[in-house]
């Protein structure tokens, strides 16, 4: 990524998220010269997982409640199924959503992230990729699921999981620099 020096990003996420889905894009937004912000339900470190094995924590800048979508220029969904099921039902992260959404402003999301969008009332209509296990959520929700490494609907983008982030984090700063 590159000439991100203007964008600014929250990162949506609680414990259980998939290590390498935060990590790799949040490194390469700031090594783009983006700011990246961790924004959680609570003010604690939160649990990183590698699949099923707790890992790494990492620290948390602001909590949903401190946080509004006019402050920044995109969101970024990591998956992990605990993250991903933990964070969909907190209606401070769908607003949040919603509000991006409502504005155009890009959204990463990745794995089983795209849960928050069925619950925010926000894949309907939409084509997107996921982690295969909730192609039938996705759906039900009105979703286009297809097959791909990465799918760019409008200011969505979303991407399967840890083997597709390098086409994930390029798409995403295509949308960050429109």
């Amino acid at each position: 990524m590159k000439n991100l020096q203007t964008k600014k990003v929250a990162v949506l996420v609680t414990d259980g998220f998939e290590e390498a889905e935060l990590i790799e894009p949040t490194k390469a937004l700031r090594e783009a010269g983006a700011s990246v912000e961790i924004v959680s339900q609570k003010r604690e470190p939160i649990q990183a997982f590698q699949h099923h094995r707790p890992s790494i924590k990492i620290d948390v800048d602001k909590t949903f409640d401190q946080v509004s979508p006019d402050d920044y220029d995109a969101v970024l969904l990591p998956g992990g199924a605990l993250n991903a099921d933990g964070i969909r039902t907190d209606s401070n992260a769908q607003r949040f959503v919603q509000r991006m959404n409502e504005e155009r402003k890009p959204m990463a999301v990745i794995c089983h992230a795209p849960w928050l969008l069925v619950s925010a009332g926000l894949a309907k209509g939409r084509t997107l990729t996921s982690w295969p296990t909730i192609v039938d959520d996705l759906r039900n929700a009105g979703a286009q699921w297809v097959d791909r490494e990465v799918v760019v609907d409008d200011n969505l983008v979303t991407s399967r999981g840890p083997k597709d982030i390098p086409a994930f984090n390029k798409a995403f700063e295509s949308l960050l620099l429109m």
